[in-house]
């Protein structure tokens, strides 16, 4: 294995003094670690909402999409937010630990809201917001302490154990429902439990990358951060990155699509996000490495063909529900492939200084276009009917993975 020590990265603090070198260092394990028990707790809440929204409440899909869009999208502004700080201040530890901690908070809050759908929101929007404002500086880690060469792996790493607990987090919640005999309100409180130990692991366990001398360091301004996109290579993966998120079915559609083609029961539902995340699991780290090999931006692009074929899947006949796992295998195929894998291919383009900025902004692209596509699918399901719709969605992506692989970004490590 092996650890990078180029470009000033404090990954060097990993090396073994026998000289032996590791792809994956003991610091992206332990951001897996802390990422790993903070989906436990994320997705013991988060796994029934969708279908509680339309089936319990009676939402239509429109006023679904909406929803479902700000969910996702409420994180595109403070992403940008939460990476210029962690650069400005060169603090990636202490930003990504307030977003963990704000997280943790909203379980709390969960518990106080009752049943009014004003607060229920309020807090999940705190909620996102701390997944905001973490999730660059936390990339930005895993990238300084990792090798340009082997950072398909370490991500792959990284994602495998946060994807882990997205699989367990369902199942606890289950187990807790069932122990306390109904009561949400343990499901909350033992989520906030959880990720509060996720905090802790982050603070005792993760070392923060070490920032040059005061003297030889200059504060990055926004200026600095939008001039980011005059480079050629880095403004084409955010270019592309957005426009695939615009025709990026959301996970919540896809498990609704599901639900409603093959009449699945309320009680089955909670259990279709851990088809994705099983698969997503057994093939995170084989992706990465594959895609250190054979470039990024291919493995990319293939993770986006699989979920094309996985709606088209949807559109096949009911019977059997051969297709209904299979299109969940290649969900998990398609997040295999491409969540990593981007932060992955667009870290080594970025100067160690904005690593944080430059890939905040690869993410807040792609989770803007991602708000609007789940309106304008909720809007197309209302409009038309859901066949029509997820037709539409299937064709629009195969139109822009194609032009994707043949307009290619310049010189990358993909």
């Amino acid at each position: 294995m092996y650890i990078a020590t180029s470009r000033g990265s404090d990954a060097a603090a990993d090396v073994p003094k026998s000289g032996v070198k590791r792809a994956v260092t003991g610091n992206v394990v332990a951001l897996g670690l802390v990422s790993l028990v903070t989906d436990i707790s994320s997705e013991m809440v988060t796994a029934v909402l969708p279908l509680y929204l339309v089936l319990g409440l009676g939402l239509s899909p429109l006023q679904f999409g909406v929803l479902d869009g700000l969910y996702s999208g409420v994180t595109a502004v403070v992403r940008l937010v939460g990476g210029h700080l962690a650069d400005r201040w060169q603090k990636l530890k202490a930003v990504a630990c307030f977003g963990y901690g704000l997280s943790a908070l909203g379980k709390i809050g969960l518990m106080l809201a009752g049943s009014s759908t004003v607060a229920i929101g309020a807090v999940l929007a705190a909620d996102r917001t701390g997944k905001g404002v973490r999730t660059a500086p936390r990339d930005a880690l895993i990238t300084l302490s990792s090798d340009p060469e082997h950072l398909g792996r370490a991500f792959g790493v990284h994602r495998a154990m946060d994807t882990f607990g997205a699989f367990l987090g369902p199942l606890v919640a289950m187990a807790v429902l069932w122990l306390s005999l109904g009561s949400y309100d343990s499901v909350f409180f033992t989520s906030f439990c959880i990720a509060a130990i996720g905090v802790i692991i982050l603070v005792v366990l993760v070392k923060d990358h070490q920032p040059k001398p005061r003297a030889e360091r200059t504060k990055v301004s926004l200026r600095e951060t939008a001039g980011l996109i005059r480079q050629a290579s880095f403004r084409r993966i955010c270019v592309w990155a957005a426009l695939l998120g615009l025709v990026t079915l959301s996970d919540s559609f896809l498990y609704l699509v599901l639900q409603r083609r093959w009449e699945l029961g309320a009680v089955f539902f909670p259990l279709l996000p851990l088809g994705t995340a099983g698969v997503y699991l057994l093939l995170a780290v084989p992706f990465g490495r594959l895609s250190d090999r054979i470039g990024r931006w291919k493995v990319f692009l293939g993770g986006h063909v699989a979920l094309v074929v996985a709606l088209l899947a949807l559109l096949g006949p009911v019977d059997g529900g051969i297709l209904a796992v299979l299109a969940l295998v290649l969900h998990g195929v398609f997040y295999a492939a491409t969540d990593g894998v981007l932060m992955a291919a667009a870290g080594p383009l970025l100067p160690e200084h904005q690593r944080a900025s430059g890939l905040a902004l690869v993410q807040t692209g792609q989770a803007t276009t991602r708000m609007l596509a789940s309106v304008l699918f909720g809007l197309a399901w209302t409009t038309w009917d859901l066949h029509a719709a997820v037709l539409v969605a299937a064709g629009a992506l195969a139109v822009v993975v194609v032009a994707a692989a043949v307009l290619r970004p310049l010189r990358t490590y993909a």
